[in-house]
């Protein structure tokens, strides 16, 4: 009995004529098949989406992020030439007392950074 389904079930269709015509024509097939290739091609463009508008908002957070930092080393660029100028003029006067003060300072100043960004 079991051999007679298993038959029917592998030759469901076909009979002495030729093969039966089968519920769904070919059209109806083709086109079941692409709304779901459609509905996969929307599922893969929405993911694209909010992929690429991550990415936007990584790359506007790093822009503001190099942004402040060009700022500090604007500030930064300002200082140290202050603090150069501050040697040339020690220098050029080779008074030993105001070498000595700003050498010091600029000792201090350098361990007080130190400190600051470890």
């Amino acid at each position: 009995m079991r051999f007679r389904s298993t038959r029917t079930a592998l030759f469901d269709g076909i009979e002495e004529g030729g093969i039966r015509a089968s519920a769904y024509s070919s059209h109806e097939i083709d086109e079941h098949e692409n709304e779901r290739a459609v509905d996969g091609l929307q599922d893969r463009v929405s993911i694209l989406k909010r992929i690429s508008g991550d990415i936007n908002e990584e790359v506007e957070a790093h822009n503001r992020m190099l942004d402040r930092m060009g700022n500090d080393m604007d500030s930064s660029r300002g200082f140290l030439s202050g603090t150069v100028d501050k040697f040339k003029t020690v220098f050029e006067t080779k008074s030993s007392r105001r070498m000595g003060t700003l050498v010091a300072s600029f000792v201090a100043l350098f361990m007080l950074v130190y400190y600051l960004t470890r």
